[in-house]
């Protein structure tokens, strides 16, 4: 069940193709994140198995220990004694902190990239506005231009020589 689980989960996060570079590295991230986990619980709860004064003795304490530890939270309340359960730990808090470092990274992309489309959008219908503003002001000059010339013919037409009749 669980490997299947697995396959599935990263199946998801990194296999669909559109996906950019950031969210697929993020997903990647997460998933060597939680295997981490899982795996430094069980080796910390190896190396610490009978060590004076060992607090990670049972899987369920590892897991609690690996999410305080991954996060960098560290309560304190659960702490590796052996030098190789501290050995552990160091991996899995520079793989906690590189995976929250990628995800908020990708997180923070997302929104950037989004803004970034959406000043690209405001952008584009700016100028098409401008555009429109510009040919209308053109076909309004051309179109009073056409008018005046219009009665001005009319006028000289319509008056002949300047005879105003005062003559």
């Amino acid at each position: 069940m669980l490997p299947g689980f697995l396959a599935k989960a990263v199946e998801l996060l990194l296999g669909r193709e559109g996906r950019s570079l950031h969210l697929k590295a993020a997903g990647g991230a997460t998933v060597i994140l939680a295997v981490t986990m899982l795996t430094g619980s069980w080796a910390v709860v190896a190396a610490e198995r009978g060590a004076p004064g060992a607090g990670i003795t049972t899987y369920p304490k590892a897991l609690w220990w690996s999410v305080e530890t991954a996060t960098t939270v560290g309560y304190g309340d659960l702490y590796p004694v052996t030098v190789w359960g501290r050995i552990i730990a160091t991996v899995v808090m520079a793989v906690g902190i590189t995976t929250y470092g990628m995800v908020t990274a990708a997180i923070a992309t997302w929104f950037v990239g989004r803004e970034q489309r959406r000043q690209g959008h405001l952008a584009a219908a700016a100028e098409a506005a401008e555009r429109a503003a510009h040919r209308m002001c053109d076909e309004t000059a051309l179109a009073l231009h056409e008018r005046f010339d219009r009665l001005e013919r009319a006028l000289a037409r319509h008056d002949g020589p300047a005879d105003d009749g005062h003559g």
